[in-house]
């Protein structure tokens, strides 16, 4: 694996909504941008190293569109962006030295996906099965709350990924990259 991209954008044309308030955690790096920056770092295995970001600021000062790079080790890289002012989009492309899967609906997927896969100039579609939305994340929290089992997703990853988050928001600010080691 040598490069993650991913994208999460939506036209936000809704006055007063929420993501647009600064003083409410609003932007579209909160809001969207975390699931790229998230899927890429479950895919790496690693926290990135470093991290640069650019923003589009709004009126309100949220960020309207954010694009971001991240370093990982062994020579893994990412890029994305999120915004409130583009078509939607959802979508993760995972490219390595001898093929690509492009994976169309990562952060909310159906019952029925299919990714794609390119190599040797062929491309062909796999069928995975999913299961209804958030019925992962209910079943994950009745097991811990009735069960004792530990969260999927443990607190110590979510703080990562808000680390990752904060550096390029730093980054976006002063235009130079933030080192997270």
């Amino acid at each position: 694996m040598r490069l993650i991209r991913g994208a999460f954008t939506f036209m936000l044309d809704r006055p007063g909504n929420y993501r647009n308030d600064p003083d409410k955690g609003g932007g579209s790096l909160w809001d969207v941008g975390c699931y790229p920056i998230s899927y890429a770092r479950l895919l790496a295995g690693e926290e990135p190293l470093e991290v640069f970001g650019w923003q589009v600021t709004g009126a309100s000062g949220i960020d309207e569109a954010f694009f971001g790079q991240m370093r990982f080790p062994e020579e893994v890289y990412a890029q994305f962006d999120s915004g409130f002012k583009s078509p939607f989009r959802s979508q993760i492309e995972i490219i390595g030295n001898q093929a690509a899967l492009s994976v169309p609906t990562p952060f909310n997927p159906g019952e029925s996906e299919k990714l794609i896969l390119s190599r040797d100039g062929q491309t062909d579609r796999l069928r995975v099965r999913g299961q209804a939305l958030y019925q992962g994340e209910v079943e994950d929290m009745a097991d811990a709350i009735l069960l004792g089992k530990p969260a999927r997703i443990a607190l110590t990853d979510s703080r990562a990924n808000v680390a990752a988050i904060v550096a390029l928001l730093k980054s976006a600010r002063t235009g130079k990259p933030v080192s997270l080691e």
